[in-house]
C-alpha cells in the first residue's frame, strides 16, 4: 500500500461519517489535488532550476498545457483506481493491520501548502 493509498482511505473514513454517498467523490478529489500540488512544486523547482542554468528547454504555453494534461490524466487514474476493487483491497489490509489516524485539517492544509510553497517559489524567483 502507497501512502496515497493510505492518505485517501484516511480521508475516505472521514468524509464517510459526514458525506455518506460523496466520500468517495471527495476523497478522489483530495488525492487528485494532492498530486496535483507535487507535480505543480517539482514542475516549479525543476522549471526554476533550468532556467537558471541556461537551459531552453520548451515554452511556458505548452509547460502549461502539459500541466493542465497531466492533471486531467491523473484524476482519471484516481477515479479508476479508487472507485473500484482497489479501495476494497486497500480498505481490507488496513483491517488487518493498524490504521494509521491523520487529522483531517493536517491532510487538508497539506495540499494548500504545498500550492502556496510553488506559488512562492514561481513568484520570487
Amino acid at each position: 500500500m502507497t501512502v496515497f493509498d493510505s492518505l485517501y482511505l484516511n480521508v475516505f473514513n472521514h468524509f464517510k461519517k459526514r458525506f455518506k454517498s460523496n466520500a468517495n467523490l471527495w476523497s478522489v478529489i483530495y488525492i487528485t489535488l494532492l498530486q496535483i500540488a507535487i507535480i505543480f512544486l517539482l514542475g516549479v523547482f525543476f522549471s526554476e532550476f533550468l532556467n537558471q542554468m541556461k537551459v531552453d528547454t520548451m515554452s511556458s504555453e505548452k509547460a502549461w498545457s502539459l500541466f493542465v494534461v497531466i492533471s486531467i490524466i491523473l484524476y482519471f487514474l484516481n477515479w479508476m483506481n479508487y472507485t473500484g476493487k482497489k479501495r476494497n483491497i486497500i480498505n481490507a489490509r488496513t483491517t488487518r493491520n493498524n490504521k494509521l489516524n491523520y487529522n483531517l485539517w493536517l491532510l487538508l492544509f497539506l495540499p494548500i501548502s504545498l500550492i502556496f510553497l510553488s506559488i512562492l517559489l514561481l513568484k520570487t524567483l
